[in-house]
């Protein structure tokens, strides 16, 4: 196995690559606004880190958010593709799974929320317990502001940058502050060990379940940028 794992949902652009056994190599930029120059780049770094080439990945995983419209959209598309160019099986896993399975791996047990920057002076949150056998989320992703979060939410340890952009609402900071691609793989990898592995040469996609979440991003919201209304002039032809 040779797993390779992207996510784009946060400030880091992150690649990594697992053999089954461990992370063997992680490449990680911090721009929350250059996901497409850096992405492929770090692609190349971690096959150059094992001396592997494309060809040698065998499963693909990306991180579908939720995060801000255009640099989730370039991590989904980049895995879509490195996939579909190799016929290769590809995943997706809500990214702040990544986060809550990293504290996790950490040693940390018990309540913790992630909250991730969502711009517009809000958050990207969700909950989860943290166990001896794992991270397992209490609260799905949502968007708010954080001063608008549940006060029993604004009350748990809370890993991401949301304490550090809102530190008044979110008083309880823990790490990691942004996703890792090694921790998104090292959870994809766990959680392929309790599902069957798909069947087939041609098999491209997979959808939702064995512990999976499909690959249809979590915007959550719509993207800033959208088309404009047509003009009276062009309504009347």
């Amino acid at each position: 196995m040779l797993l390779l794992a992207i996510d784009t949902s946060t400030t880091a652009i992150t690649v990594a690559l697992h053999d089954g056994s461990s992370v063997v190599a992680e490449e990680t930029t911090l721009d929350a606004r250059a996901h497409a120059e850096h992405l492929a780049p770090g692609i190349r770094a971690v096959l150059g880190a094992v001396s592997a080439e494309p060809g040698d990945v065998t499963d693909v995983v990306a991180g579908i958010g939720p995060g801000p419209f255009t640099g989730l959209r370039v991590g989904i598309v980049t895995a879509r593709t490195y996939a579909f160019a190799l016929g290769l099986p590809v995943r997706g896993l809500t990214s702040p799974d990544a986060i809550a399975h990293e504290a996790w791996r950490s040693g940390r047990r018990g309540d913790l929320l992630v909250a991730t920057d969502a711009r517009r002076k809000e958050v990207y949150a969700a909950a989860y317990a943290l166990g001896d056998d794992g991270a397992v989320r209490t609260l799905d992703p949502f968007v708010a502001r954080a001063a608008d979060l549940a006060p029993e939410l604004r009350g748990l340890p809370t890993a991401g940058r949301g304490p550090s952009l809102y530190p008044d609402s979110l008083p309880h900071a823990t790490g990691p502050l942004d996703v890792s691609a090694g921790a998104l793989a090292d959870l994809a990898v766990r959680r392929l060990a309790g599902a069957p592995r798909p069947d087939g040469a041609q098999l491209q996609q997979v959808d939702a379940g064995g512990g999976f979440d499909g690959l249809e991003p979590l915007y959550l919201r719509r993207p800033d940028a959208a088309p404009a209304p047509p003009s009276a002039k062009s309504t009347l032809g």
